[in-house]
């Protein structure tokens, strides 16, 4: 049988990672056959000299090509490609999932259920930290009351009363005027963004995103054969200057950006630059998907950029999961009336209707002003734990890219020369789930950045491993 090793040619200079590079290549020579089921790969030692990279880029490679199906791990014995079932897939498809196997990798580990498991990286909020006595109340009320949308499919559009709330409290809370047909509910932001995506997106098309950004979404754009382009983020928000040279060169259709309370780097857009950015968007026939769903942890009112343009260009995207309840995958997308109605024909087309039943729980939270005072003590919770963990991080050796207002996230820079996914990798080791900033990145460039949910970060664990890697 032929060893993986020698068939397989890295480049450290190519744009990308090394990590994807070995995972490809490992791919290649399994669906090529040139790699037979059963042959073993070099040990991690091994493939580490032969190719001159360091045991964790093997590390994290293997355990890839593992969560992918493409390798075994014998224990004791190493690991050996491993028999799949072939199953044949047109080459015309337009959804083109191996474009993204490192965010699928990554998304399969998020969710797996690990015993003991302290989960700094993460993005949501504690399950104790959300109260599940709101819904549960919510759902007696609910139970107890006759009616068709308990096995009907409901309104296409959503629940009206609450479509009407959202208009009403949401939307006029934060300056947005609209009529009740420009609201689309939605199973979570993630089918706002996906509905958004897929309108508007042909395969080749250029497409802007956040760097640092949304990984899922960086993942689910690759799919759909965009070409992603990066715009720098800054501390008061996306690097406008950079932007429109982006634009001038790449003719973009799309920017895809978190306005508040961003992720990875929980800064918000400042209003002097969301102003520039509204002006390219103009200028340049622009449409902009903002990303609202962290918005409601910000302690004031912090400039939208559909705000500012009143849903012209803008389609804009919140929901309740980072807030609520992930369970519920109540969501919703504000946007132009004729984008409003394609929208929500794809959306029929795709999938029909939203669930009613969740959507008639959250406006029983809402009217009833659970929401409002369950979000006030959260915001209160995590400004008493961020200062803290702000003064643990930086005892620890790292620096803040900022000393973010409000909401879960801090973004944090590793000292010179420490490759945060390495780091990461170790991490793991000892059941702690770090997010490295090569993740955030368009194509998982090389970053010495960690991202931090403060509140997640209650366990010693966290900042003994950062002190022992650090010193």
């Amino acid at each position: 049988m032929p060893d993986a090793s020698p068939l397989l040619t890295l480049n450290p200079e190519d744009s990308v990672p090394l990590v994807e590079q070995i995972v490809l290549g490992v791919k290649r020579l399994t669906e090529e056959r040139v790699l037979r089921a059963g042959t073993r790969l070099p040990s991690i030692r091994n493939f580490a000299s032969q190719h001159n990279v360091s045991r964790f880029t093997v590390v994290d490679a293997y355990d890839r090509l593992v969560a992918l199906g493409y390798l075994g791990s014998r224990r004791g014995s190493g690991f050996y490609v491993a028999a799949r079932q072939q199953i044949e897939i047109s080459t015309a498809s337009t959804c083109r999932l191996e474009q993204a196997d490192d965010v699928l990798w990554l998304l399969h580990n998020t969710f797996q259920d690990i015993s003991g498991a302290v989960r700094p990286g993460c993005g949501w909020l504690p399950s104790d930290w959300l109260s599940a006595n709101v819904i549960q109340k919510s759902l007696h009320e609910l139970s107890r009351k006759p009616g068709e949308f308990l096995t009907g499919y409901g309104d296409v559009s959503g629940y009206l009363p609450l479509r009407q709330h959202l208009l009403q409290k949401h939307l006029s809370d934060i300056g947005i005027s609209a009529e009740v047909n420009q609201v689309i509910m939605t199973n979570g932001a993630t089918h706002g963004l996906d509905l958004a995506a897929r309108l508007l997106i042909r395969p080749g098309d250029a497409v802007l995103i956040d760097d640092p950004g949304y990984y899922t979404l960086f993942g689910y754009l690759k799919t759909l054969g965009a070409k992603l382009i990066g715009v720098p983020r800054n501390i008061d928000g996306p690097d406008a200057a950079r932007m429109e040279q982006l634009i001038q060169e790449f003719k973009p259709k799309l920017f895809f950006t978190n306005t508040v309370l961003h992720n990875p780097t929980g800064t918000s857009t400042s209003l002097a630059v969301a102003h520039q950015i509204l002006q390219l968007a103009e200028k340049h026939q622009l449409y902009i998907v903002e990303d609202d769903i962290y918005g409601d942890l910000h302690p004031s009112n912090a400039p939208r950029l559909a705000t500012l343009d009143q849903l012209k260009r803008v389609i804009y995207i919140s929901s309740f999961s980072k807030t609520i309840s992930a369970s519920l995958r109540v969501g919703f997308i504000a946007c132009a009336p004729e984008l409003a109605a394609r929208l929500l024909d794809l959306k029929l087309l795709s999938g029909l209707t939203t669930s009613e039943i969740n959507q008639r729980i959250m406006y029983q939270i809402l009217i009833e002003g659970r929401y409002r005072k369950h979000v006030e003590r959260v915001r209160s919770r995590l400004q008493e734990v961020r200062s803290q963990v702000i003064g643990q991080l930086e005892q620890s050796g790292l620096t803040l890219h900022a000393d973010p207002v409000g909401g879960m996230f801090v973004w944090a820079e590793l000292p010179e020369g420490k490759n945060a996914a390495e780091v990461a990798t170790l991490a793991t080791r000892e059941n702690i789930m770090l997010a490295p900033g090569n993740l955030f990145r368009p194509y998982q460039e090389p970053s010495s950045w960690l991202r931090f949910n403060v509140a997640h970060c209650n366990d010693d664990r966290i900042f003994d491993f950062l002190n022992r890697q650090l010193a």
